[in-house]
């Protein structure tokens, strides 16, 4: 043990050796023990008195009557527990007593002095427990208010007491330590409690052996874990409850199962203790016979401190300090220095590798380990030992910015430790993105593809993200380790820098669509938005069979598992992909068609009619493959419309003239297929599909439309524009038939173009005016206003259609000739009765009343309708005659409908317009007198009186 270093890391406190016990305290100190913040010291007088954190005198009080022998302060209540004589009762019972105080509760006692409560006072010794001399004395609390109290005697006995003293619920029980006979070897010198998990343990030590006692047995079981003692206060338990005991050749810790390490320390031990890991050690040297107090780190192997004291009477721990009390009632209070002060000593010294392990030991702060580390990592720099500077360096990572390590190993050029530090740096996963980079440009700078592929293809470097994955990605595609970079980015699941080595840097498209193949749908398809583009230039056909199986995968489980269709909205929509197509129409018609072909009910199906429009409609639809073979030479259709509609291109490209039509077919096919007639709109957008045929002159597209939507003007006007006759009469003969639905105002659209024509077209005139004869659309008048227009046409042209019409109006007007004159003559009868009624007398000749047809008497009434009834057959109404008052009223009625109906502009207009001939609806309103010019409200009023007067009597 000589070669162990000596340090001062304690020093003394409270002035140094010139500490003395107070001088209240007058007896023969016997027994002394600490805690709660107290020092409490037992005398032979029996008083016990209680010190403070500058061992001065709080305040004392008589505990027992003769002598105090044992104190011990509790740590979980404020309790003192003492062992000492009293009076005894009887000669036959010993004075020996055991007292709780509770140190919280104050009882006056006279005037000046005061002392704690005694809540407990139990005999030691009884029959069954006969007296013998205590050697040690051990609480445990177990629970409070439970005590197990270990009392050691010098017969090998121990005698325990367990349980609630103050209430007096005890019980007693005794253990055997040690039968020897032999004088002074069967004291029980030493105990100590451990608790290991739920068990309980006594440690007991004798002169001549160290037993253990499982408490939780009952009785308790002993077994024997040495042959070998010691004396009185050479027994401590540790801080990881291992029992310490003190010979004159070493000291010895044991364990549950037996003896543990071994400290060969010479010289008897007097006094032996643990303090926050460091072993006290009072050593009496034999040669000189002085006393030396020793401080032993047993981890890092050094004397924290040595001091020759006096002779020591008890040692306790308390404040943080270690208390020395000598028989000359003086005291030594030790304490431990901060580290920092004992850090800057061993820094002085230079003993760095002395500093880290008292930090490590000592669980000192991570922070201060890595500033000690870092010390001595700049003490090896500066000797040029760079390789152990870097082993400490290593060590504080994660503490120390790397920069300081980095900066220090760029500048010495000492690449090779420098990667070394990085690789640890990443194996703790603290690496930033420019630590990542600067280790990749130290492995490809040393050309060291052995530790890039350790690096790079470790089990757990990419798994647990040691590194910036995409940093790595990015040095090791510019250092053209593109392997590395694609095994980085394929074991991070980082899909798209995969696929752009592949595809910007290797040119590897199969390998590329094989990839993409293999991944997550949803996976896949992100993948394929962003590369689509130069996978569709390089690969098209293989890229079109990823698409379908990405739009189209499990469709028929689908459609088994369900039938509306919310499967299949959740599949990714060829819309989504139409961006990687915008150089390649061609294939995106293909994809457009195989997938039309194998989904008819896609959510987008309006979408993709629409797209699929534009690319069969298109005139200039590009063809790269073409421009490629060519050198770059564009063979776009120059497109022309020809005078029948008919689409006319350049014969050289026959080829492409030939797709051109096939397109165009498949347009109008797809334009009539896509609009059911059970559908009122169709599946694209209509506005859409018609400027689609009027940019690319698709005239059966249009014509399509035009007559689906019912714009049957502009079906006319498309013939019209191309001059097609033979194609406009035939449109006008299928949708001017009203009968079917058409409209036969058509016909006379027609008759206008003709009209306006300005060449011979006699023909084609003559044809449209049998028509417009047939359903009698308009009016000879208007007919020959409008071909009047026509300098080409002759007066040959309507003759006969003029002749019949002649006659038809002549035959009208005849029938309305013989109508007037009967009207005239019905209208003079009229009024010739009407002023004889006023003017002359009238003779009721009739003898029956109309009504009863009874003989006619008075009183009776008769009317200038010639009716004559028995007043009482009248009744109440005598103002108008029964007979011919319903006709009157039905006249009437007739009338103020009529006049209702004028008010009705709506219905008006509306019968105009439907009718063939919209003057005669306006005559015959006039015919009714519903149209009218308006008269003042006196006259009527005057008029309707005189003709409701002269309709009675």
């Amino acid at each position: 043990m000589y070669q162990w270093r000596k340090f001062e890391f304690f020093e003394e406190k409270l002035g140094g050796g010139k500490c003395k016990i107070p001088e209240e305290i007058s007896g023969k100190i016997e027994c002394a023990s600490s805690g709660r913040g107290k020092l409490v010291i037992g005398c032979d007088d029996g008083t016990v008195s209680l010190l403070d954190r500058g061992l001065n005198f709080n305040f004392g009080f008589q505990a027992h009557s003769s002598s105090a022998l044992f104190l011990q302060m509790l740590k979980q209540r404020n309790f003192l527990v003492s062992i000492g004589e009293d009076e005894q009762i009887s000669p036959q019972q010993s004075g020996m007593c055991l007292k709780v105080f509770d140190l919280d509760k104050m009882q006056p006692e006279g005037s000046s002095t005061t002392s704690p409560d005694c809540i407990g006072i139990l005999r030691i010794f009884t029959n069954q427990f006969p007296q013998a001399k205590i050697t040690s004395f051990l609480v445990l609390e177990e629970a409070p208010p439970i005590l197990l109290i270990a009392i050691g005697l010098d017969n090998g006995c121990i005698y325990c007491i367990k349980g609630d003293i103050a209430r007096e619920r005890i019980t007693r029980f005794k253990l055997q330590v040690d039968s020897s006979s032999g004088e002074g070897n069967s004291s029980v010198t030493g105990l100590g409690f451990r608790l290991d998990g739920q068990a309980l343990l006594l440690f007991a030590v004798t002169p001549n052996s160290v037993s253990l006692f499982s408490m939780q047995n009952q009785p308790p079981r002993r077994q024997l874990l040495d042959q070998i003692g010691c004396n009185v206060n050479s027994v401590a338990m540790s801080d990881r409850s291992e029992l310490i005991i003190g010979r004159p050749e070493a000291v010895y810790f044991y364990e549950v199962d037996g003896r543990g390490p071994c400290w060969a320390f010479e010289g008897e031990k007097k006094f032996l203790g643990w303090y926050r890991g460091y072993l006290l050690c009072v050593i009496a040297d034999q040669r000189n016979g002085k006393n030396t107090f020793n401080i032993y780190d047993l981890k890092n192997r050094l004397i924290a401190h040595s001091l020759v004291v006096k002779e020591v009477s008890h040692m306790l721990c308390e404040w943080g300090n270690i208390i020395l009390i000598m028989t000359d009632k003086s005291a030594l209070c030790i304490g431990e220095k901060d580290m920092e002060s004992k850090l800057d000593m061993l820094f002085k010294k230079n003993l760095y590798t002395v500093a880290i392990n008292l930090v490590q030991t000592q669980q000192a702060d991570a922070s201060a380990t890595a500033e000690v580390l870092r010390k001595y990592g700049d003490h090896l720099y500066s000797k040029q030992d760079y390789d152990e500077a870097m082993a400490q360096y290593i060590h504080t990572i994660g503490h120390l910015e790397p920069s300081y390590v980095i900066q220090k190993f760029l500048d010495a050029q000492r690449i090779y430790n420098l990667t070394n530090y990085l690789e640890n740096l990443h194996e703790k996963g603290l690496a930033s993105k420019d630590h990542t980079t600067l280790l990749l440009n130290c492995y490809t700078k040393l050309k060291d593809v052995e530790k890039l592929n350790v690096f790079i293809k470790s089990e757990d470097g990419v798994g647990e993200h040691k590194f910036d994955v995409e940093t790595a990605i990015r040095v090791c595609r510019a250092a053209n380790y593109h392997e590395h970079a694609m095994y980085v980015a394929k074991k991070a699941g980082r899909h798209e820098w995969y696929l752009k080595i592949l595809l910007e840097d290797l040119g590897r498209y199969d390998e590329a669509l094989q990839y993409i193949s293999s991944l997550e749908p949803s996976q896949a398809g992100v993948t394929v938005k962003e590369y689509g583009k130069i996978l569709i230039e390089h690969k098209p056909a293989e890229t079109i069979n990823i698409l379908m199986r990405l739009c189209t995968e499990d469709i028929e489980l689908a459609k088994r598992v369900t039938s509306n269709g919310g499967y299949l909205s959740m599949l990714p929509s060829p819309v989504d992909f139409l961006n990687i197509f915008i150089h390649h129409p061609q294939s995106l018609m293909d994809f457009l068609e195989k997938y039309t072909d194998k989904v008819k009910d896609s959510p987008a199906q309006v979408e993709i009619h629409n797209t699929l429009l534009e690319l069969y409609l298109s005139i200039d639809l590009n063809f790269p493959s073409i421009s490629q073979v060519n050198n770059g030479t564009d063979f776009n259709i120059k497109a022309r419309t020809a005078p029948n509609g008919k689409l006319a291109v350049d014969g050289k490209n026959l080829s492409i003239e030939k797709d051109t039509l096939e397109r165009r077919e498949k347009g109008l096919h797809l334009l009539k297929s896509a609009w059911p007639a059970d559908l009122e709109h169709p599946l694209y957008d209509v506005d859409l599909a018609i400027i689609l045929c009027e940019m690319n002159a698709f005239k059966e597209g249009l014509l399509y439309l035009y007559e689906k939507m019912k714009l049957f003007k502009e079906v006319i006007a498309c013939y019209m524009q191309v001059h097609d006759h033979e194609g406009l009469i035939a449109c006008c003969k299928r949708l001017g038939d009203s009968g079917k639905g058409g409209d036969p105002t058509l016909w006379a659209d027609l008759l206008k173009y003709f009209g306006e024509l300005g060449e011979d077209c006699s023909k084609e005139v003559k044809e449209v005016l049998t028509y417009i004869e047939r359903d009698d659309i308009l009016p000879p008048i208007i007919v020959l206003q409008t071909l009047s227009r026509n300098p080409c046409l002759t007066l040959s042209v309507i003759k006969d259609y003029i002749a019949r019409k002649l006659e038809q109006e002549s035959k009208l007007i005849e029938e309305d000739r013989r109508a007037i004159e009967k009207y005239q003559e019905d209208t003079m009868a009229m009024r010739k009765e009407i002023q004889d009624l006023r003017t002359n007398a009238r003779i009721f000749q009739l003898s029956k009343c109309t009504a009863c047809t009874f003989t006619l008497d008075l009183p009776a009434v008769h009317f200038m309708c010639m009716h004559s009834f028995h007043q009482r057959c009248l009744g109440d109404n005598e103002k108008e005659c029964p007979e011919c008052a319903p006709e009157y009223r039905s006249v009437m009625e007739m009338k103020r409908s009529l006049e209702q109906n004028s008010k009705d502009q709506d219905q008006f207009f509306q019968q105009v317009k439907s009718s063939k001939d919209g003057f005669s609806v306006i005559a015959e309103y006039f015919g009714k007198g519903v149209i009218s010019k308006t008269s003042n409200g006196s006259t009527g009023t005057a008029r309707s009186d005189s003709i409701s007067s002269s309709s009675g009597f």
